[in-house]
């Protein structure tokens, strides 16, 4: 019965396992769910293209979760019938008292229901409910305090190692593991990255270098992008580039999108053993949003980055390419031939899942459930895919700050994000259904606290399983 469920979902589905696929969901935020209207049970809005009972009780599980999509437009038209200002008034109420006391209520009526149209329409994913670079301050979804004597104490104690003539960088990591305050992260980021050295004197300098370096690469090589030999690299990074945070305006604007477009073909050619692959696109928006937070500091999603000057601008460009360059060293075997580090680590993340909760690895093989079908993803694109970005970037405070914290720390956050969602995977009994949640978790109010949980027990399972070989094999 599992294979022919698998059989029948891969036939409706045309998309390959683990191909890389815009996914509307964590990453994307849906309409405010607080905004969502409650109906009368006759009155409730009918759905009839859900016919089976397997469809309906998926669809009752998006209903329940926070990242389903409200496609109900029709629902204000239903919300605004229910008023007709041209219902006709009994006889014996022709009094204008009565009239004009009825009119009234019902125009109020009016302007409440128009009031409430145009505040869910606002409530579009034009500007995501928390903002995409959060503020030191604002630490999770629930709001924005005013700064703690904590967070006021890191934030000193980080300006003091980065004041310093010689940065202590392993100080550095340890004080960044648990995040880093927003002020300072951008320079805490080249730091780490390798990017920038540790003696401050020498970094005006190397990022003199460095930024023109950069330029001579536009220069030598871009022009090459129509030619024959390039032109099908060029081509798809340009399809791609749109794709990357489609629902975030900031990324949709034409100066954003060439600025990707350069970064991403000048490192394509200069590393022929990979190219260019499917996900590594989503790899330079972090460090774009971390250097572009040094000029903006509110409304980051609808910042007008033309608005920059020039020479910002190409700073901005130049540093998150030496950063990612720098990350994606680390990790190139994920995007050579064949992904033989993709490979490797989706296996690694089987085996120490069949170890630390074998519930959840017999159910996967009773349904057929392959990990390479959700878990690709998740090692092609580091989780961003499946988590916010703000999320993200919280995320890379810490995979910067641990050691191989890209290529080997982040099998055991893997592991524990799987392991988070233990209840809703168990209670799934059909592949469809496993993998419909698989590839849509919801994350979307995730803030920083979920996340440092998530390290948290991701640092728990390493201690564990890391250095006792015995304990990660069966």
């Amino acid at each position: 019965m599992a294979t022919d469920n698998r059989i029948n979902f891969w036939r409706r589905n045309a998309k390959v396992p683990g191909s890389v696929q815009p996914v509307y969901g964590a990453q994307h935020p849906p309409l405010d769910p607080r905004l969502r209207r409650t109906y009368p049970k006759d009155t409730k809005p009918k759905f009839n293209n859900i016919k089976t009972k397997k469809a309906s009780s998926f669809y009752e599980f998006a209903r329940s979760t926070n990242d389903a999509w409200d496609i109900d437009d029709e629902e204000d038209e239903e919300f605004l019938g229910t008023f007709n200002p041209a219902v006709s008034i009994p006889p014996g109420l022709h009094t204008t008292s009565s009239i004009q006391n009825q009119v009234a209520t019902r125009f109020d009526f009016l302007s409440v229901s128009i009031r409430y149209t145009l505040q869910k329409q606002q409530s579009l994913p034009v500007r995501p409910i928390i903002p995409l670079v959060a503020r030191i301050s604002d630490q999770n979804a629930s709001g924005a305090p005013p700064m703690t004597v904590r967070e006021k104490s890191r934030l000193d104690k980080f300006r003091q190692l980065l004041a310093s003539p010689n940065t202590d960088l392993e100080e550095l990591r340890k004080h960044s593991w648990s995040g880093i305050p927003r002020e300072v992260r951008p320079i805490t980021w080249r730091l780490l990255s390798g990017y920038l050295p540790a003696n401050k004197e020498r970094r005006e300098l190397v990022l003199k270098r460095k930024r023109e370096e950069y330029f001579r690469f536009i220069e030598q090589y871009y022009h090459s992008r129509t030619d024959e030999h390039y032109k099908d690299t060029y081509r798809q990074i340009h399809i791609d580039i749109p794709r990357t945070n489609p629902l975030i305006p900031l990324f949709q604007q034409p100066a954003v999108q060439e600025i990707f477009e350069r970064i991403l073909f000048i490192w394509a050619i200069r590393h022929p053993a990979s190219g260019y692959v499917q996900g590594i696109n989503d790899l330079v928006t972090p460090f774009f949003v971390v250097f572009l937070s040094e000029f903006v500091t509110e409304d980051m999603e609808n910042f007008d980055v033309a608005a920059l000057p020039l020479e910002t601008q190409r700073n901005i460009e130049a540093d998150s390419f030496w950063c990612m360059s720098k990350l994606l060293d680390g990790i190139q075997d994920n995007y050579t031939f064949a992904q033989p580090g993709i490979q490797n680590k989706v296996k690694a993340l089987e085996e120490l899942v069949s170890r630390i909760d074998e519930d959840i690895h017999n159910h996967f093989k009773r349904y057929e459930v392959e990990y390479l079908q959700f878990a690709f993803r998740w090692m092609n694109n580091l989780l961003m895919r499946e988590l916010p970005l703000r999320c993200t970037i919280r995320l890379w405070d810490t995979y910067q700050a641990e050691a191989e914290g890209f290529s080997h720390f982040h099998l055991y956050v893997c592991a524990a994000f799987l392991i988070k969602w233990r209840k809703e995977i168990l209670s799934m009994v059909d592949f469809q259904g496993l993998l419909m949640l698989l590839q849509n978790l919801p994350t979307i109010h995730w803030g920083n606290e979920e996340v440092g949980l998530l390290l948290a027990e991701a640092y728990r399972l390493k201690y564990m399983f890391a250095d006792a070989p015995s304990h990660y094999k069966r």
